[in-house]
């Protein structure tokens, strides 16, 4: 139901009144038109509210200025009424027991202000030393050092980057959403993701008196370029909030940024450039925040398309599709869409994505358990800044790698993916231009972080094609397809772990997906599913053998918004309903299967 429409000329204020007044559960409508000289539009903690144009095609909002979103300048802030953030949490508590792997039953020392359906965040201190298997560590002091640059500003408390954000099912006798909890035992949904939470270790949890939930933004265009917001859309101390059939053109810093969050959806979307091309250029970010969804995205020219600032538990960045990363501060440089940039990163799924470059770096600490499945990473980009004004670009020549898990990227399954690009591509692990470059250290500012030799025995591939191989490596034991002319009877499962150790697969059957249990609604009934793996054959994008066919994000840009096929130029028109069979807001879940492949 709509509760509000207004037409173009309604003011900031008009905008953000009609949200304020608007009843649960229903709709403030932007007509089509042109809405200019806006300075910030605020739900300052009003759930359940949509925000909703005829259309990015249709509905354009012109921002001039932001809105400070505690503290933070943003053009469209959606977060909680109070300021809980990791400087100054609203609401504290230790953690007092239930650490189990998948207990849903934990005890804190107080509840004071937390309710039934609100989200808590639980945190414990990182590891003081190289624990030689799951490590959480951001500190460079670290001997040796676990990150360049360590974790300051990325959403966590200090020292405490191990984060899962769950929802409050039951305190005391308490069991309605909405109402106090009246006990500090505490029944949470989703179940405990890792098996490290320690009573040794600190655990503690934190909380928003007033959290969002039930708010979202969709079908409209929203235009960055002259104003003063870093952020486009900020989402914090929120659940169960969206982005869905959002345009979004220049943003200060990042187009979305998820923080202190849960079960965010930003999906069937197309953001475009950034006002800064070298750090702090992207697409969208998480900082601190568990079961996110970023599914069905297009991302073209900015430097990291799909970054991973802070501790994301739980969440899954699927079947987007990421162009021209641009990047300003190397000539020639490929750089990397998908970025594990933080420690505390842990129980990824990255799955159907399309796009350049898969990065798990080192600069702000350390990552464990993330599963890559069914993507395709090329190692090269359509095109990267060559230093001609202002946007001068030609032929890639530099960092032409399609995975690169550097040092304490640790426990990582990479299954069925398609990699690298025929003429690119100079060898599996070796060469100015490999497949992979595995367990690799790297120094800045006087810090120098070592390689790693945890990195590659812990690391599992199964079913990935490779351009150099040009085979699918099912790489186990001698029973295995291809074990000595493929594989060189060299296994790519790690068997003898002490801990997280695979036994081979038994089969080399895989399913279509980790978290959806059927082809999506969105997708084209005559689009193959899945559309990339080992068992995909005739696929629509050359050089890869066949085991590739482009997505309905990928088709979108490429033949109803007539993107060019090397990510250059200007901003294009868009509308999610021209694209997708169906468009509309799912809740994220977490990836299902993995336990099979991890365990």
């Amino acid at each position: 139901m709509v509760c509000a429409t207004l037409n173009p000329g309604a003011t900031t204020s008009q905008i953000n009144s009609a949200i304020a007044s608007c009843p649960n559960g229903q709709v403030v409508f932007l007509n089509a038109g042109t809405y200019s000289g806006l300075s910030g539009i605020m739900f300052n903690g009003k759930g359940g509210v949509t925000l909703r144009g005829a259309g990015a095609d249709k509905t354009f909002l012109v921002f001039t200025s932001g809105v400070g979103c505690h503290s933070l300048a943003s053009d469209v802030c959606i977060t909680a009424a109070d300021t809980n953030w990791r400087g100054g949490p609203s609401n504290s508590a230790n953690w007092a027991s239930g650490y189990a792997l998948g207990t849903t039953n934990i005890s804190l020392s107080s509840v004071t202000n937390l309710k039934v359906g609100s989200p808590l965040i639980l945190d414990q201190l990182d590891d003081p030393s190289d624990t030689g298997t799951v490590f959480v560590c951001q500190d460079p002091a670290t001997v040796p050092s676990c990150s360049l640059e360590g974790n300051t500003t990325n959403g966590q408390r200090p020292n405490r980057d191990q984060v899962q954000i769950v929802q409050v099912v039951s305190c005391g006798t308490v069991s309605t959403a909405g109402q106090a909890c009246n006990g500090t035992n505490v029944t949470i949904t989703p179940g405990l993701y890792m098996a490290n939470w320690s009573s040794t270790k600190s655990p503690g949890a934190w909380w928003a008196t007033l959290p969002i939930s039930g708010s979202g933004i969709e079908d409209l265009s929203l235009d960055h370029t002259a104003s003063t917001g870093s952020f486009g859309i900020e989402i914090q101390n929120a659940i169960d909030c969206w982005v869905k059939g959002v345009r979004g053109i220049d943003s200060g810093k990042a187009h979305v940024e998820l923080q202190e969050s849960a079960r965010i959806s930003v999906m069937d979307s197309y953001f475009y450039l950034t006002q800064n091309a070298v750090t702090q250029s992207y697409g969208v970010e998480s900082l601190n925040s568990s079961d996110n969804l970023i599914q069905n995205n297009i991302i073209q020219f900015i430097a990291a398309p799909l970054m991973m600032n802070g501790s994301c538990s739980g969440c899954v960045i699927a079947y987007n599709f990421a162009t021209n990363d641009f990047f300003t501060a190397s000539t020639g440089y490929v750089q990397a869409s998908t970025n594990q940039h933080t420690a505390g990163i842990d129980m990824l799924l990255y799955e159907g994505n399309i796009a350049p470059q898969f990065y798990a770096d080192n600069f702000h600490g350390t990552h464990n358990l993330v599963t890559v499945f069914r993507n395709q990473f090329i190692g090269n980009d359509g095109a990267c800044y060559n230093g001609a004004p202002p946007y001068g670009e030609s032929a890639c020549n530099n960092n032409q790698v399609a995975m690169d898990i550097r040092a304490y990227s640790r426990f990582y399954n990479l299954i069925a993916n398609v990699l690298g690009q025929g003429g690119t591509s100079t060898g599996y692990q070796s060469g100015s231009a490999p497949i992979y470059k595995i367990g690799g250290g790297n120094s800045a500012n006087g810090v120098t972080v070592p390689a790693d030799s945890v990195v590659a025995p812990t690391l599992m591939r199964w079913g990935n094609y490779d351009v150099v191989t040009a085979a699918v490596r099912w790489c186990g034991n001698s029973s295995n397809p291809g074990w000595a002319t493929t594989c060189g009877s060299t296994s790519e499962v790690p068997t003898g772990l002490s801990k997280y150790a695979n036994s081979v697969p038994a089969t080399t059957s895989l399913p279509a997906s980790f978290y959806l249990s059927a082809r999506p609604a969105w997708w084209p009934s005559g689009k193959a599913w899945p559309p990339i793996g080992p068992d995909v054959t005739g696929g629509n994008i050359a050089g890869v053998g066949g085991h590739a066919y482009t997505t309905p994000a990928q088709d979108c840009y490429l033949n109803v918004m007539s993107g060019a096929a090397n990510g250059t130029g200007s901003v294009l028109t868009f509308n999610a309903s021209r694209c997708y069979s169906s468009a509309s807001v799912t809740l994220p879940l977490p990836p299902t299967g993995l336990q099979a492949i991890v365990n």
